[in-house]
């Protein structure tokens, strides 16, 4: 017996195929459950009837893309930004070395080899703390409420005018 490593969704297309070789469910509600047409369902049914569960699981898992760049390729860019550039550069790649490769990718391959590190891993800047300014502002907004009539008044314009500026040392 050979060891299969299944997701859920190959789980619940596993049960659903079990469940139309054993005759609980019809093709048709088979196809509704996993989205599929009743053909796809059949399909499934006769390569599950003659491989087993190995037949559910994607064929390609495992296998390297066939869109995938040359590892070459990857080295040579790597080489060249280590040489001449510190950021992305595809557009330099391009014009230069005639190497299309999109900024995407060019930066996961930077991030994997050490020469970029991402926004949100990067360490944050430490800045010089800012001394407060002195202020009579806490005793103005303590006093005021108390006051009545024109000195009140005045009192606010005092406040205002002294929230704007700082007292001279």
């Amino acid at each position: 017996m050979m060891l299969v490593t299944m997701n859920d969704k190959e789980i619940l297309k596993f049960g659903a195929i079990r469940d139309v070789c054993e005759k609980r469910i019809r093709r048709a509600d088979a196809a509704r459950v996993l989205s599929l047409s009743v053909r796809q369902v059949q399909r499934l049914v006769t390569r599950f009837r003659q491989h087993g569960v190995a037949a559910i699981v994607h064929q390609r898992r495992g296998q390297s893309s066939s869109n995938r760049i040359n590892h070459l390729v990857k080295l040579r860019c790597l080489t060249l930004i280590r040489e001449h550039w510190s950021n992305t550069c595809s557009r330099k790649l391009t014009e230069r070395h005639d190497i299309h490769v999109s900024v995407e990718t060019l930066r996961q391959w930077m991030i994997a080899d050490g020469l970029w590190v991402p926004h949100a891993k990067r360490k944050p800047r430490v800045y010089q703390p800012r001394h407060r300014r002195d202020c009579l502002v806490n005793w103005f907004k303590l006093t005021a409420p108390t006051m009545t009539g024109s000195k009140a008044a005045a009192l606010n314009v005092v406040y205002w005018f002294t929230s704007m500026m700082p007292l001279a040392a």
